[in-house]
């Protein structure tokens, strides 16, 4: 698993964690930060990140709202996991889990639960 730390994570987090991944899985280049927008409108910092690294996918946080769509005009698949923490806005926590395989994603996988319960469930093992 690979992740990044965001504003609302703590110093054992930021340890184990960086601000931006950068990584290639067979085949698909990956770029990974906490704070980066949408198709339309991205933070400063992830276009710079995005423009120099030309991702095949982008994943990005902050908003914690789940959404996974194509960026026709840049050529790379935009996803936000939504919010896997106790704290902001949202109402459960969320995660998305996917394979790759053959320089594709596959199986893609949304998995939801109450803000106060723990992650795994026989329902929903994500």
């Amino acid at each position: 698993m690979k992740g990044v730390y965001g504003n609302c994570d703590g110093k054992d987090v930021r340890l184990v964690h960086p601000y931006i991944q950068i990584m290639e899985v067979e085949g698909l280049k990956f770029l990974m930060t906490h704070i980066g927008g949408h198709p339309g409108y991205y933070q400063p910092d992830a276009l710079r990140l995005i423009i120099a690294h030309r991702p095949d996918v982008f994943i990005c946080g902050h908003s914690h709202i789940l959404r996974v769509l194509n960026d026709k005009q840049r050529g790379f698949i935009i996803m936000n996991p939504g919010a896997a923490g106790i704290y902001g806005i949202h109402n459960v926590r969320t995660a998305l889990r996917f394979r790759i395989e053959n320089g594709a994603l596959h199986d893609l996988e949304v998995g939801e639960w109450p803000k106060t319960s723990l992650f795994h469930s026989e329902n929903n093992p994500v």
